[in-house]
């Protein structure tokens, strides 16, 4: 009995072919939404999220592990651009300083502690008398470009 792929919709008459997301391939047609790897060619795994089929790699970048902004919680399109830090994903609207809320853009340098993000401006005074304080607990990071 033939297979028909979930990619073409055509017969699998191939060889191979790959079965992932209840529903077989054709190992040329499972292929990352984002970068267009064929998926059986760079590993054995694949992630889906937002109707998208993506690598391992595709999918970390937009998402991070959990797959959700590290400031408001809520989810993140995979179409949508994202700003990192510490491994933290962030909506490019999220990415603000804790204190003044002005967000953070490409080349602003910033401070990321305990969680929070700072802009030069603002970094907790702490830091710059270089005194520990209420901070101590808690290593510190170097200054950080976007």
């Amino acid at each position: 009995s033939w297979k028909r792929c979930a990619g073409c919709g055509g017969k699998i008459a191939d060889r191979f072919l790959l079965y992932a997301m209840d529903s077989y391939w054709h190992s040329r047609c499972l292929k990352c939404s984002c970068c267009q790897a064929q998926l059986g060619d760079i590993g054995t795994s694949c992630y889906t999220k937002s109707g998208m089929i993506l690598c391992r790699n595709d999918y970390i970048r937009l998402f991070g592990n959990s797959g959700a902004c590290s400031a408001c919680g809520q989810s993140i399109p995979a179409s949508e651009l994202v700003m990192r830090a510490q491994g933290n994903v962030y909506h490019l609207k999220c990415f603000t300083c804790s204190t003044c809320r002005n967000r953070l853009v490409p080349g602003d340098r910033f401070h990321y502690i305990n969680g929070s993000l700072f802009c030069e401006h603002d970094r907790p005074t702490a830091l710059i008398n270089g005194h520990l304080n209420s901070l101590q607990s808690n290593p510190l990071l170097p200054d950080q470009k976007v």
